[in-house]
């Protein structure tokens, strides 16, 4: 079943770099905290490096003027998610996670299986905004679409 609004975020371990692979829970991440969390379904993938993440690199600081915290994830290893995001010039404080073998992905029910492009099971493309682990918005693309999970709409929906 799909995550909903009103839902906590499941508890799950993500990865990312810092001097090395790091864990961070969920509880964690999400818990007394704003957070935004849209995810793409591939690093390096053309929608997601020219539209989906740079459009919340131009928007990081409106985000952290409102206290909301930034966080992209995708089903690629960290080592990846690090690169892409260097390649990008993704700012400092915006977290770039690593869901690898999409158990978080699997656990909100927002899997999409991308075995035909071989890029196997994959992360549909959305955005959520979280408050201390609750969802509180939802925005989950139609299979080929980039809409309501871009920055400018996440923003609109904040009030920002």
């Amino acid at each position: 079943m799909t995550i909903q609004i009103g839902d906590r975020i499941p508890e799950v371990v993500l990865k990312y770099i810092d001097d090395g692979v790091q864990a961070i829970d969920t509880p964690t991440l999400f818990d007394g905290s704003k957070v935004v969390l849209f995810a793409v379904p591939g690093a390096f993938t053309p929608t997601c490096s020219e539209r989906h993440l740079p459009g919340f690199i131009e928007r990081f600081d409106r985000f952290r003027e409102l206290g909301v915290e930034v966080a992209c994830m995708a089903v690629n290893d960290p080592f990846v998610m690090q690169a892409w995001g260097e390649s990008l010039g993704v700012p400092k404080g915006l977290k770039l996670l690593s869901d690898g073998n999409a158990d978080l992905t699997r656990a909100m029910g927002l899997e999409m299986d991308a075995s035909g492009y071989g890029m196997g099971i994959r992360c549909k493309r959305f955005a959520l905004y979280a408050e201390d682990g609750v969802v509180k918005h939802l925005f989950v693309e139609a299979p080929g679409e980039f809409k309501v999970s871009s920055a400018e709409h996440v923003l609109e929906a904040l009030g920002g």
